[in-house]
């Protein structure tokens, strides 16, 4: 759930991942945000990390206080598609595998989690590529 309001309508949108009692009762709502590693690498050069690091700025901006506003912990998930966490991913990343280790007794209930977070980020990696072909493809 990210967004605002717009003129008296709302603008929030589903969030990509939407987590049910995460911190004190309130759900988070977890924003994935796959990044070149490459953006911006003429003004800066290279610097591993950077790209995640500034989308999940961009998105704390963009989302956070709406999420806040309607009672939700609001969580960017940004990576780069070199393999580069942000740190929010990284503490989310770490909780959800504590919670996973002391709930689930067999490796299928672990790898149900972290099985629908790859399937997330895929699915927005292929829709991004999609987005950027030529039209004579489609």
């Amino acid at each position: 759930m990210a967004g605002g309001k717009l003129e008296g309508r709302s603008t929030l949108r589903p969030a990509d991942l939407l987590v049910f009692g995460w911190a004190g009762g309130k759900h988070a709502c977890v924003d994935l945000t796959g990044v070149s590693p490459l953006v911006g690498l003429r003004e800066n050069g290279f610097v591993a990390g950077l790209a995640a690091r500034k989308a999940e700025s961009k998105k704390v901006d963009k989302h956070a206080k709406a999420c806040a506003e309607n009672q939700h912990v609001f969580i960017p998930f940004a990576f780069d598609t070199f393999g580069s966490l942000a740190p929010e991913a990284i503490n989310f990343l770490t909780r959800v595998q504590r919670v996973i280790h002391s709930n689930c007794s067999t490796p299928r209930g672990q790898g149900f989690v972290f099985g629908r977070l790859g399937f997330a980020i895929q699915k927005g990696l292929a829709a991004q590529l999609v987005a950027r072909l030529p039209s004579v493809l489609m």
